[in-house]
């Protein structure tokens, strides 16, 4: 996702010299298409990511649409102040593109693994959640943010090139992107992000049920709203996430409902806290989402 990511990112740049992409000191093999292309729309924050958010906003004050790049962790919860005050609560265009998302990096070990950045991000107000299950949401979701600047937390599997939509499909925020779907189904899968290959292959292969599959790669604060319908027409939905339960999509998913009459059964399937303390490949520790 990442490589696609960075190719998205250079036509878009070509057309909208405002577009600014920050890293932090990593990066490389990835960026550097950009920076070659863009020099002057390129900066490397050193590993000074406090900083480096406080320059994302700065250059977003005076007119940017700043993309900031880097590891899941880095640019979240060591800058969660800065996030909080400076970008979020001034309504600025900043992009936080978190790579690595879940367990991508788990073979660095667990201080790498992102599985408490949703609870953070989504407590931001004014924050979109842009988090896409396939390559082609992944344009979807770009494209969305390019057309509405806004601060938003991009999170991206850090090399999956998985594609289950065959064209880029309509996204907007709070909203269902059906994958597959029966009249008569009452239950449904909802993911978000980078499990839907994954909620596939573990949790329907072999699942003779009657049952729809359903995605939702934009979210945040302000589109709870919107769930209630969707969520009505369904006896259960078992919502997916490569996170922790707590503070996460489901989560979110549930607080929607508050206050709402509704029958449904809302099940979680997630990253288990047992994956704290473990180091492995994605696909060893994906093994915990369970």
């Amino acid at each position: 996702m990442r490589d696609i990511f960075i190719d998205e990112l250079c036509s878009a740049a070509e057309k909208n010299k405002n577009i600014i992409l920050l890293v932090n000191d990593l990066g490389f093999g990835v960026v550097e298409k950009f920076c070659t292309k863009f020099p002057n729309n390129y900066f490397n924050a050193g590993i000074s990511e406090q900083s480096m958010i406080g320059y994302a906003a700065g250059l977003a004050a005076s007119g940017k649409h700043v993309f900031v790049y880097s590891i899941a962790n880095f640019p979240t919860f060591r800058c969660a102040e800065q996030l909080r005050n400076d970008i979020d609560y001034h309504n600025l265009p900043v992009t936080i593109v978190s790579v690595g998302a879940g367990v991508g990096y788990g073979n660095l070990g667990y201080t790498h693994h992102g599985l408490q950045d949703y609870s953070l991000m989504r407590s931001f107000p004014n924050t979109l959640i842009a988090s896409p299950g396939d390559i082609m949401e992944l344009k979807g979701c770009i494209k969305y943010i390019l057309k509405n600047p806004q601060p938003s937390y991009l999170r991206l599997d850090k090399s999956t090139k998985y594609q289950v939509h065959k064209n880029i499909p309509n996204i907007s925020p709070g909203r269902w992107i059906k994958i597959f779907s029966k009249t008569s189904s009452k239950k449904t899968y909802l993911t978000t992000g980078a499990v839907i290959e994954h909620t596939i292959k573990k949790f329907i292969k072999n699942n003779n049920l009657d049952f729809s599959l359903h995605t939702m790669p934009l979210w945040g604060m302000k589109y709870k709203k919107y769930q209630y319908n969707y969520i009505s027409k369904y006896k259960e939905v078992v919502v997916v996430e490569d996170h922790f339960q707590d503070g996460g999509f489901q989560s979110w998913i549930n607080e929607s409902l508050n206050k709402k009459d509704y029958k449904t059964k809302i099940l979680s399937k997630s990253i288990s806290s047992k994956v704290v303390g473990k180091v492995g490949s994605q696909e060893f520790l994906m093994n915990y989402l369970k």
